[in-house]
């Protein structure tokens, strides 16, 4: 039997119990105190005995002064003073207040806990065998498993054979699948639909990415938000100031006013139970994990709590370029030939060149031959690479210089860099200048759009550090609408240039950063709040991160701001509510206009009010 289900059976058995012991004391009026003290305690104990053991718990732990401390005091008071009724009614309203809690609670949870459900808990691996169902854990890089229609991939991997239409909606959002065939990798967590695959494993479980999601998941709990800190440490002030309130009110008025004992006392068990602090000890906390749990489906992880908090106030967003801005693949736009030389034979140069690096200009240079040509790049004899500046090649007795205008100048050709919002690559043979390439990083699809959301949705600046040339990050800002540009950056320039942009930003307000690379992981941790690509990113950068961005779509930053300002907002709204009616409560209780009765209903309410509110954090608009 469940939990809840117990707690519902003591809750009927209870009230049957206290409506039986009213009939019996309404029935026999004349019976001396201490039989109705009897009678109401059975019902009592039924439903008093485990928040009475809590509160003992609470004592001994010395984390007395919670809501079971003040429930035990203010109940165990009323059957003292002859209300008997009132003392058991209170035990019963507040029991079925925390069923009710556990129930809202436990839908919040369990919608977030959906969210982990993720990863099958074994996997069809091929051996010498034949395939065998074993646990992911035991998958190694290089092992090839197979994936049937309907079941999760769960492990990273590149698909070796068969194709299938992936659904990503674990961890992206998107349910729109995705058609993936031999070749294409593969990610965990998402799920074949309608075809076979066989998938060799690129990385162990461990590295792969689902189990770097649940890992993030699971960790957000531990970084509390100021507002939950405050509740914690607002709690162990305010308990025992109001229990000193409560004991001044029991006590001052009869001892020195004339007051009638019973009245002030019973006044002052009103004002335990209405200062009960749940709904904010409750409350704040499940909205910050509901607000983690609403973001996580759209695809945003976030590590923690805080890290909502400090997204809502921000101002400032700072954008790396390369595979954050632009989509890191680069394209050849144009090629512009000199000295006799024609446009093919400069490609075809500049790719025997190339063809031996992995650099991703090389990568476009070589893949742009091979589109154009039937056949295969000339394979240089020798091959010497010019950090910093570009590849010196040797081709059938021929130098063949390829890079920056560095490296020509290196070679005693002089000339100016073409003004080209891209990177050139210059060519040289024999050291005689030959012409150049120009090539150019496609701006990612949406960036123009969340450039322009962030300053009309939430008035925030958008900046740019950039490595490339000013030329170049000036191209991209003006094609999407930056408010400022820093380029020819290294690594720790943009440390530097991020702690002014932090300095400079508007006082309450704070600086988030988005990058992919590992050069970006120091700036990335340096940031108020710090968001990585979850997909391409590097574990440097994701590791660094404060939010990661599990698709590496840029449109995911404006979400993740409206929900950080959507928890925040719901947070505040239920602790300004539950002070405002708790006031105005312990005001009539300590007046003498609320019974006990009244007390208990009203802090329930305000209870599962502010729940239920917190559970709109789940619902992401």
């Amino acid at each position: 039997m469940s939990e809840r289900k117990r707690e519902l059976i003591a809750i009927i058995i209870g009230a049957v119990l206290l409506a039986g012991a009213a009939l019996a004391v309404h029935l026999l009026p004349d019976l001396p105190w201490y039989a109705k003290l009897l009678i109401y305690a059975v019902p009592y104990l039924v439903l008093g005995i485990p928040i009475i053991i809590d509160a003992v718990h609470g004592l001994i732990g010395g984390e007395f002064l919670d809501e079971n401390f003040l429930m035990t005091v203010a109940s165990i008071g009323a059957l003292a003073i002859g209300e008997g009724f009132e003392g058991v009614l209170v035990m019963l309203l507040y029991r079925i207040g925390e069923l009710l809690q556990q129930i809202s609670v436990g839908k919040s949870r369990d919608a977030v806990a959906s969210l982990m459900d993720i990863c099958p808990d074994t996997v069809n691996l091929e051996t010498e065998n034949g395939v065998v169902e074993t646990d992911p854990e035991s998958v190694h890089t290089g092992d090839v498993f197979i994936v049937r229609p309907g079941e999760r991939i769960p492990i990273d991997g590149v698909i070796i054979e068969g194709s299938s239409g992936l659904n990503t909606a674990a961890l992206t959002g998107e349910s729109l699948p995705v058609d993936v065939s031999a070749g294409d990798c593969v990610s965990s967590g998402c799920i074949s639909t309608n075809g076979m695959l066989r998938i060799k494993a690129t990385c162990e479980y461990g590295d792969s990415t689902v189990a770097r999601m649940l890992e993030l998941i699971e960790g957000a709990a531990a970084n509390k938000a100021k507002s939950e800190k405050f509740i914690t440490k607002f709690a162990r002030v305010y308990t025992p100031v109001v229990c000193t309130l409560a004991l001044i009110l029991a006590i001052i008025p009869p001892l020195f006013f004339g007051g009638e004992w019973k009245d002030w006392i019973y006044r002052a068990l009103n004002f335990l139970v209405i200062s009960c602090p749940c709904a904010l000890v409750i409350s704040v906390p499940l909205t910050f994990f509901g607000g983690i749990g609403g973001a996580s489906k759209k695809g945003v992880l976030v590590k923690g709590s805080n890290c909502l908090e400090s997204l809502a106030k921000c101002g400032t967003v700072v954008f790396d370029k390369t595979g954050t801005l632009t989509l890191g693949s680069f394209r050849l736009t144009g090629i512009a030939a000199e000295g006799g030389m024609t446009g093919d034979e400069l490609l075809r140069a500049a790719s025997a060149a190339e063809s031996l690096s992995t650099h991703p200009i090389a990568l476009c240079i070589t893949k742009a031959f091979r589109d154009r040509f039937s056949e295969e790049i000339p394979a240089p004899e020798s091959v010497r690479e010019i950090a910093g500046q570009g590849i010196s090649a040797v081709l059938s007795g021929r130098e063949i210089s390829a890079g920056n205008i560095r490296l020509m100048n290196s070679l005693g050709i002089v000339l100016d860099d073409p003004q080209f919002p891209g990177t050139v690559v210059h060519v040289a043979v024999n050291k005689k200048y030959c012409g150049y390439l120009m090539i150019e990083d496609e701006i990612k699809e949406g960036t123009a759009g969340t450039i322009s959301s962030l300053r009309s949705e939430f008035g925030v600046r958008s900046v740019m550090l950039t490595g490339d040339r000013e030329s170049i990050g000036r191209h991209i800002a003006n094609e999407i609408g930056l408010d400022e540009v820093h380029a020819d950056l290294l690594p720790e320039n943009k440390v530097e240039l991020l702690e002014s942009i932090i300095n400079d930003c508007q006082k309450g307000k704070t600086t988030a950063y988005v990058g992919d690379g590992i050069n970006d992981a120091p700036v990335i941790a340096r940031a108020d709040v710090g968001f990585a690509m979850g997909g391409l990113g590097s574990d440097a950068a994701i590791e660094a991160a404060d939010i990661v961005l599990m698709d590496d779509r840029i449109e995911k930053v404006p979400l993740a701001i409206r929900i950080a300002k959507r928890t925040v907002r719901i947070a505040t709204e239920n602790i300004v509510f539950a002070l405002a009616v708790k006031l105005i409560v312990l005001i009539l209780g300590a007046l003498g206009y609320a019974e006990m009765w009244m007390a208990i209903i009203a802090d329930v309410g305000v209870c599962l009010v502010a729940v239920l509110n917190a559970m709109r954090a789940m619902r992401i608009i």
